[in-house]
């Protein structure tokens, strides 16, 4: 795959307990605009969400935040992006997101980017695209997601393929190169006969 072109980020609306959460995600939202890709987010100016915009703004990229109604007030609607698109709700943010992007990466967050990268991940495992998804794991914020994830596996209810096709990683530039060289495949999600009853 080249280099994404539009990365959508989830992350969290706080900036969390240690300060490495923000460094990382203004590092990360600077490296982005280096190397000219445009970030897509949910549009907030508070928390991870407007660190890693304002950072990606700082290094002359561009912005496209995408929120909705309810939320313009309560995540303090970002207004130097380049771009807002309010949306009437959470599942038309998600897909209006998705419709931007050709990449996924989370940072540390909380249910939310739970919820918006779990569904990116379950429509690759169903062939919906074939785009990277990644976890930025600052501080080992998602060590035991990892583990999960593995178990999953273990106890066969994610193939190996599909797991092995999620990153995990603390170093911005490695993930970046591994989007570079990802190869999307799409391996159809597993139904064991036993599980089938007529």
């Amino acid at each position: 795959m080249p280099q994404p072109t539009a990365l959508c980020v989830y992350c969290g609306s706080s900036a969390g307990k240690h300060p490495e959460y923000a460094e990382q995600a203004r590092a990360f939202g600077a490296e982005m605009a280096s190397r000219g890709i445009a970030l897509v987010y949910g549009g907030g100016n508070v928390g991870l969400m407007g660190i890693v915009a304002d950072a990606v703004l700082a290094g002359g990229g561009k912005v496209t935040g995408v929120i909705p109604r309810q939320l313009v007030e309560r995540e303090v609607a970002h207004t130097g992006l380049g771009e807002l698109v309010v949306v009437d709700t959470m599942h038309q943010r998600k897909t209006r997101m998705f419709e931007l992007s050709d990449a996924f990466v989370a940072l540390p967050g909380g249910f939310g980017t739970m919820d918006e990268m779990f569904e990116m991940l379950t429509w690759a495992q169903l062939g919906l695209h074939r785009y990277p998804c990644a976890f930025l794991d600052v501080r080992g914020y998602y060590r035991d997601l990892r583990v999960m994830m593995d178990h999953m596996v273990d106890e066969r209810f994610v193939r190996p393929e599909q797991r092995a096709s999620v990153w995990f990683g603390e170093e911005i530039d490695a993930l970046f190169d591994w989007m570079q060289a990802y190869e999307g495949s799409y391996q159809p999600k597993w139904i064991d006969r036993d599980s089938v009853h007529a």
